[in-house]
């Protein structure tokens, strides 16, 4: 059954504090909320973030993507001819209003029930290494055990030694340069770290070629982002050992059913876009899937909802610890909180 209303609510999330990274700072997180209604009242959620470190598409045009795609009937044949994040927020909303019609989960991985937890790393903000050691200690308290580091902005071993010694030797610590060295810097940098026992190096240089050439030079795993974002590429990272494994991030490849694709050809863990809690319940259900299917048995990068400093759910994610657990009920069980929504709504017309 297509979907009879269909409504398109740009928003944005206001973050703690500024999140930085190599590509820049975000003070605050764009995103449209997309609503889903069939004629018996039934509710099908999806979300769009557009990527706008990674030089993609701007908020402005997914709003536009997706209203031309209601008007053209709201279906798969529409998505696919939509930009990944607006892609993304439309195949969620109608796998979501499907699972809710039929009392089932979003995406159920066989034998786990609906409330199976996700283990999630620590995102922390690029900063001085005093700053992010003192938050890496605060989030070890909290429960979690594996911490990814954004590098590329300053001193890289100095940041990584001070979280080391916060965090101590049993923790995992991974880090992220967003393509920010280049192979010979990456090559020096890598080596220095691995000393320190670094988990995974996620995309410290541009272009899978470059990655190889990493790759074949450090001890250290690499991992994949904003080179993989279709299955092609993911077997083509295989083929040249660029990468053990890949990032996967539902609004850069494009929703739940691609991400799956993705990883069916290279092992994959998946990160949030800093997604609102429409986003962030969807990659959990992902993540489940992956884990249940025998994965990498690395930490998801789900636990960013911490970053903000508001939120439109009245029902979401809880984490707990370092355990994200998607919310009960059919389909993905997020309910908005429509005040909260109509605080945060933007004027994009």
């Amino acid at each position: 059954m297509k979907p009879l209303a269909f409504e398109v609510v740009p928003y944005a999330l206001p973050f703690r504090d500024p999140y930085v990274t190599a590509r820049g700072s975000l003070a605050r997180r764009e995103m449209a909320l997309l609503r889903l209604r069939d004629a018996d009242g039934v509710e099908g959620l999806g979300e769009a973030v557009p990527l706008s470190l990674r030089g993609g598409v701007g908020l402005r045009r997914v709003v536009e993507e997706l209203r031309r795609a209601g008007e053209a009937g709201a279906d798969e044949e529409a998505a696919r001819r939509l930009s990944p994040p607006a892609r993304c927020a439309l195949t969620t909303a109608l796998r979501d209003l499907r699972a809710r019609r039929r009392g089932e989960p979003f995406l159920a991985p066989e034998g786990a029930g609906p409330a199976a937890p996700v283990r999630c790393n620590a995102t922390l903000s690029a900063g001085e290494p005093a700053a992010v050691a003192d938050e890496a200690r605060r989030l070890a308290e909290r429960g979690f055990g594996t911490f990814k580091l954004k590098l590329g902005t300053g001193d890289d071993l100095a940041v990584v030694a001070a979280v080391r010694e916060a965090v101590g030797p049993e923790a995992r610590i991974r880090v992220d340069a967003n393509e920010a060295w280049d192979v010979e810097t990456a090559i020096a940098t890598l080596r220095e770290l691995q000393p320190l026992d670094v988990e995974l190096a996620e995309q410290p240089v541009a272009g899978l070629e470059a990655m190889a050439r990493v790759a074949a030079a450090v001890a250290v795993p690499l991992a994949a982002d904003e080179s993989v974002v279709t299955p092609r590429q993911a077997a083509r990272a295989a083929e040249l050992g660029a990468c053990r494994y890949t990032g996967v991030k539902l609004a850069k490849v494009g929703g739940p059913e691609a991400a799956l694709e993705v990883a069916a050809e290279l092992p994959a863990f998946v990160t949030s876009a800093l997604d609102g809690p429409v986003g962030i319940a969807a990659a959990a259900h992902v993540a489940r899937r992956l884990d249940a299917a025998g994965g990498p048995g690395l930490a998801h990068g789900l636990a960013t909802q911490s970053l903000f400093a508001a939120d439109v759910a009245a029902v979401g994610c809880e984490l707990r610890g370092d355990r994200l657990l998607p919310p009960p009920g059919p389909g993905l069980g997020v309910e908005i909180d429509p005040e909260a929504l109509r605080a945060h709504r933007l004027d994009v017309d």
